[in-house]
């Protein structure tokens, strides 16, 4: 059993994904095993990932025939992931050479269950900065969990495999659900730890999360599976309003998206975003989100018609 599998979605990333797997396959923790699994890319890819397995026996390639998303990808990549501890790293993104090392140091530690990166974003013009959130050694995973709400902690990290194959990655939406499923790995994590070891994190601007397209909507839909989830574990009445209050302002967030970019949308996806906003403010609770922000100038509901 390999001390820590590593998942690694493949989508048309074939200008990074040397860099990524070369950091990979160079750490200082050399007993890991790289699950690589291209999700029908139309590049060149899937001919470098069977370069690299050729070359390294740690390195497995699974190729999809259709293109279904990197929650449902991590999620085939998991089924066959043997290692004692289990993570992910993006294929346009890479780690320091000490960073398994660090990690796994980090998991000797009593009742530890999950242990996170420091996480440094890379831009295109070579700026770096690190994501700011409280220094800690360990946290419970509750307070883990009620931190990831708000994303005042990131979501890159390593699990205790039981945890993570307990726990599959939400693959509701095409985007952004995975989200969800940090914060039950947390939730569930007796323990959760920061470690040193440096996950780099480059910021594409031709991402989902950087463009305008339909596919910005899952953001509110991916919420609303969260707080299906957050009933189902009988949240707190304090977690509850904290994640409607957010999912209130990501409601905002979105409708000013839509108001500065829908000429940049089809007709059809103009219609399929103003229908999912006004799904989501029927949904929302809004005796839970916090009065300061409802009664805010701008955060007002609006009409869709």
């Amino acid at each position: 059993m390999p001390k820590i599998s590593l998942l690694v979605a493949v989508y048309n990333t074939a200008a990074f994904l040397p860099e990524c797997l070369d950091s990979l396959l160079s750490q200082t923790l050399e007993d890991i095993e790289v699950i690589c699994i291209d999700d029908a890319s139309t590049d060149n890819s899937l001919e470098i990932l069977h370069k690299y397995a050729e070359k390294d026996a740690r390195v497995r390639v699974i190729a999809l025939e259709r293109n279904g998303g990197q929650a449902r990808a991590r999620n085939i990549g998991l089924a066959d992931a043997t290692g004692e501890y289990i993570g992910f790293v993006d294929s346009d993104d890479w780690l320091s050479p000490d960073a398994l090392e660090k990690v796994y140091d980090a998991f000797r530690q009593k009742e530890v269950d999950c242990v996170l990166f420091r996480l440094v974003r890379v831009y295109g013009d070579g700026r770096q900065t690190e994501y700011a959130m409280p220094q800690f050694n360990t946290m419970s995973g509750e307070e883990a969990f009620r931190e990831s709400l708000t994303w005042g902690i990131h979501g890159c990290y390593v699990v205790r495999n039981s945890i993570h194959k307990d726990h599959p990655y939400d693959d509701s939406q095409r985007a952004y659900s995975d989200d969800n499923t940090t914060r039950i790995h947390y939730y569930y994590s007796r323990k959760v730890a920061l470690c040193s070891g440096t996950y780099y994190y480059r910021q594409q601007a031709a991402s989902v999360t950087h463009k305008a397209s339909i596919r910005r909507f899952d953001y509110l839909l991916a919420n609303e599976s969260m707080r299906r989830q957050l009933i189902a574990l009988d949240a707190s009445e304090e977690n509850l309003r904290c994640y409607e209050t957010i999912r209130w302002l990501n409601l905002v967030g979105l409708y000013f998206f839509y108001y500065l970019h829908r000429g940049e949308l089809s007709p059809e996806s103009r219609q399929r975003g103003l229908e999912i906003m006004h799904h989501t403010w029927q949904t929302i609770n809004l005796e839970q989100v916090s009065p300061s922000i409802r009664r805010k100038f701008g955060y007002i509901p609006f009409r869709c018609s």
